[in-house]
């Protein structure tokens, strides 16, 4: 699959130690779909700078392969995650993104994931959904908004870019506090609903040890979240995500020629693709940083 969005390093503060760790939303999907079984493909833009080096490393340890022009003279980009008594974290970001045109047609994939920073932050917004509307036709498009409010256009402009996506998507997961943000005390299942009557086969709310809310059009569903001990929340909602491309995988529902069969998933595989998802987003928020799971990790942690 391809994943197009920002890659940058992730400064975790912590108790008054700092550590740096890469990631970014996109990256961090290529990551968990790669150590899911996937084959993935990143287009995004980092330097050649120490934060740029390992970023490039940590893509290779896990096999992602990035595209002609992700590797730029230019500063990687940095998101500072303070780290609550929660566990879950708070961003400040000195960021950018500009990638660099890509031809979709030199990289036939079943799936495109877009979303967060690389989805509405200027210029490469624009380009990412042109690239959305080119891959379309011949793959199944997955979104998650990942709201990041102190990056975010004026809330109007951000609700009208993300409902564009959501248009253009056939799976969308958001977090509830994505949704508080964008539609304020809006019932999430309201949100729901409406996103689902946009155009998309299944949509899904994620909200932390509440569990995941999905409708298709077959129904609603609720699956709770597993219990466990948590370390931090970063990247957890990158591995849900991963975890629901791995599911919709294995139950040979992506790529254009299953657009139809998704849009009519069985209670089943919806069951099973949530089920997956939520227990990948357990097992890294069992660990520090956006670690996102191998198979054999989920094996592991539920023997």
């Amino acid at each position: 699959m391809l994943v197009v969005g920002e890659a940058l390093v992730d400064v975790v503060r912590r108790g008054g130690v700092s550590e740096a760790h890469p990631g970014g939303s996109p990256l961090n999907v290529a990551v968990g779909v790669q150590r899911l079984g996937l084959d993935a493909t990143l287009h995004s833009r980092f330097g050649r700078d120490r934060h740029g080096l390992a970023v490039a490393a940590h893509l290779a340890a896990s096999g992602v392969a990035v595209t002609p022009g992700t590797i730029t003279r230019e500063a990687t980009s940095v998101a500072v995650a303070t780290i609550g008594s929660d566990g879950a974290a708070q961003y400040d970001f000195a960021i950018s993104w500009d990638p660099a045109p890509l031809d979709v047609a030199a990289f036939p994939s079943r799936a495109l994931h877009v979303g967060s920073i690389g989805s509405w932050l200027e210029p490469g917004a624009s380009l990412v959904e042109d690239l959305v509307r080119a891959t379309r036709p011949h793959a199944t498009i997955t979104f998650d908004p990942n709201v990041r409010p102190a990056l975010m256009p004026t809330h109007a402009e951000a609700v009208s870019r993300v409902e564009r996506f959501v248009r253009l998507a056939d799976v969308v997961k958001a977090s509830d506090e994505d949704l508080e943000w964008l539609y304020p005390g809006t019932d999430p299942a309201v949100v729901l609903d409406r996103w689902l009557g946009f155009g998309p086969a299944l949509v899904i709310a994620t909200g932390g040890a509440a569990g995941a809310d999905s409708v298709t059009r077959n129904g609603h569903l609720h699956t709770p979240a597993p219990k466990i001990t948590v370390a931090d929340t970063i990247g957890a909602g990158d591995s849900f995500m991963a975890g629901l491309i791995a599911g919709l995988d294995d139950e040979g529902l992506l790529g254009k020629q299953r657009r139809d069969e998704l849009r009519d998933i069985p209670a089943s595989s919806q069951r099973y693709v949530v089920e997956l998802a939520a227990r990948c987003a357990a097992v890294t928020t069992t660990r520090i940083g956006a670690n996102p799971p191998t198979r054999s990790d989920i094996l592991a942690f539920w023997r």
